[in-house]
């Protein structure tokens, strides 16, 4: 039936005011908000299934899950009262609509009062106490280092190294079933310095298939060695980031605890390698929504599900919880140390004067001390981001800080001196890590090739940077270094001749198991190039599998080398066969 049209303002075409529209109900109204109460409570239902919100009035995503809720039903209003096909019906559809809608306008008048009152403009001294730092000296508090605690690769290499032990899956029968997550978490593991990597199913097909059993592991890197090996978990891992519906990890979580706020889940295992999902418990406290903060930890058990949880107290106290190293994520500490950097003086002073301001440099990287993991960064003057006035560490168990003046280069300094070093070989300098050799402030970095594995270390000297060594061991970039200290009159006492270094010199190419490949054919090509003062020749061999690399072969290890001549036959060992200029193990020339 077509609506009645009737003009009741005798102002012929001209549009009335809308307070003096006649307000036309529609047909069947009552049934109509039922079913739009309906629709709303369905939408509801499933917009919290899939977006999570936190039941919190600290959380932003808990008015906007509000807000979304209030806009669905004024637009199913609209779409039931026929407003949207017959005009007639817009003023109805507007005045049954203006109840959500000021509701939605309050929603967003406390979100705007939210962010003010917890504006760093307003409470500045506040942010700038979220964290304490404390001074400390450098020579004293960083023992010199041990190379059995210091990571030699970063989360790249990391990344190639895991999926090399996915080739256990073959022989557990599951072909192509299952790939590494793009997220490694570094703990400490037994006392060992390591990164765990959760698996996912290698897509949704794979999921249908393999969901009922679950993961069956994930697979543990060793930072040191540079080993990488499949954990088998007994019973496998039901609850993760990867899975789906009721058994996706945050999902589960949530459902138990829906007015907590949360931070993204961390991979952690215990010291018998049982796997964990490491919650985060956040508050805001400074005003509604700043201020960010842990108050303690959700473990959820990645087999049974099973929750349990902690204050930050009893994480940083109790024995039994000592396993546990990452509740304080790296990003948040930075974000805290930056608000205690900055307004220490106020906010006027972080603009204007920024007397006595610091930040963080571009970057960060983490240690193992003292059983715990650290995250590590530079610290610069807000007036100068190029050098460091020191660095700081705060442990990510427990938030303890503290800042260590050292003056110098900043980390992005260093990493380009050291691919000075090498750029002739086309190889890329990591983000370093500030170490104490031998009292002497130092940055050490991993060297990456093509293939994303360490082809060698560099150290670059953070007072004066032009003091950089690289050698393929560490002991032989740490000799070189060493005479550098000495030619700049740098005292030191390095001794390169320790278990620790004669433990890191195992560490290999990145490799699951040792292996070697030999390849031998004539030499067409050599080329020399100095590197760091040694002489080092580029061999390529007429081998089909290898035409297109470059063996680098250095004279002070294989002496034979300068004898070499196009045509010779030459045999060469290797430890990969990735990249396209690959360090020879052993060279052998007739």
């Amino acid at each position: 039936m077509d609506p009645i049209k009737v003009d009741f303002t005798g102002g012929g075409d001209k549009s009335p005011d809308r307070k003096d529209q006649v307000v036309i109900p529609p047909e069947r109204r009552g049934l109509k908000i039922a079913l739009n109460i309906i629709a709303t409570v369905v939408f509801g239902v499933i917009l919290y299934y899939f977006m999570l919100p936190v039941f919190n009035v600290k959380s932003i995503m808990m008015y906007a899950f509000i807000g979304l809720i209030l806009a669905f039903y004024c637009v199913a209003n609209y779409v039931t009262s026929g407003a949207l096909r017959t005009p007639d019906y817009s003023p109805y559809a507007r005045k049954s609509s203006m109840i959500p809608k000021i509701a939605i306008g309050v929603v967003g008048l406390v979100v705007v009062v939210g962010f003010i009152v917890s504006s760093v403009f307003f409470r500045a001294h506040s942010y700038a106490k979220i964290i304490d730092v404390n001074s400390a000296s450098f020579e004293q508090e960083i023992e010199k280092v041990d190379f059995k605690t210091v990571p030699t690769i970063d989360e790249e290499t990391t990344g190639v190294i895991a999926t090399k032990a996915l080739s256990k899956l073959d022989e557990l029968g599951y072909v192509s079933q299952f790939t590494i997550q793009p997220n490694y978490f570094q703990i400490n593991f037994q006392d060992t310095p390591v990164r765990v990597v959760p698996i996912q199913y290698s897509n949704i097909i794979k999921w249908f298939t393999n969901a009922k059993n679950g993961l069956p592991g994930y697979v543990l890197v060793d930072t040191i060695t540079q080993k990488a090996k499949f954990v088998d978990v007994d019973g496998n891992m039901k609850y993760s980031t990867a899975d789906h519906f009721a058994h996706y990890v945050t999902r589960h979580v949530r459902f138990q605890y829906p007015t907590y706020l949360l931070d993204d889940p961390a991979f952690e295992v215990d010291e018998t390698g049982h796997p964990y999902w490491i919650f985060a418990k956040l508050d805001m406290t400074i005003g509604l929504f700043g201020g960010r903060d842990v108050t303690g930890a959700i473990i959820c058990d990645a087999v049974t599900g099973e929750c349990a949880e902690y204050t930050i107290d009893e994480i940083r106290t109790k024995a039994e919880l000592q396993w546990i190293d990452r509740v304080y994520n790296a990003d948040l500490l930075v974000e805290q140390y930056n608000y205690y950097g900055r307004y220490q003086s106020g906010f006027w002073n972080s603009i204007l004067g920024q007397k006595g301001t610091y930040s963080s440099t571009d970057g960060y990287s983490y240690l193992a001390m003292n059983n715990d993991v650290y995250m590590y960064t530079g610290v610069t003057s807000l007036t100068s981001d190029e050098s460091i006035t020191g660095f700081v560490l705060v442990n990510q168990r427990t938030k303890e800080a503290k800042y260590y003046n050292v003056s110098g280069t900043t980390e992005t300094g260093a990493q380009g001196s050291a691919q000075e070093l090498v750029q002739d070989l086309g190889y890329i300098a990591s983000f370093p890590l500030l170490l104490n050799i031998d009292d002497v402030p130092t940055y050490f970095m991993p060297i990456k090739g093509d293939s994303k594995l360490v082809k060698g270390y560099a150290m670059v000297n953070v007072g004066q940077y032009s003091i950089a060594a690289y050698g393929s061991t560490i002991s032989e970039c740490i000799g070189k270094y060493a005479d550098l200290l000495e030619k700049n009159n740098i005292k030191s006492n390095i001794n390169v001749d320790t278990d620790a270094i004669k433990d890191a010199e195992n560490a290999g190419d990145g490799e699951t198991e040792d292996s070697a490949v030999t390849v031998t054919g004539a030499i067409t090509e050599i080329r020399t190039a100095v590197i760091g003062g040694e002489s080092v020749y580029y061999i390529k061999l007429d081998n089909e599998q290898f035409k297109n690399v470059y063996f680098s072969v250095k004279a002070s290890s294989f002496e034979n080398v300068v004898i070499a001549n196009k045509g010779d036959n030459a045999t060469v060992t290797i430890k990969t066969d990735a990249g396209k200029i690959i360090p020879a193990s052993a060279f052998e020339v007739k």
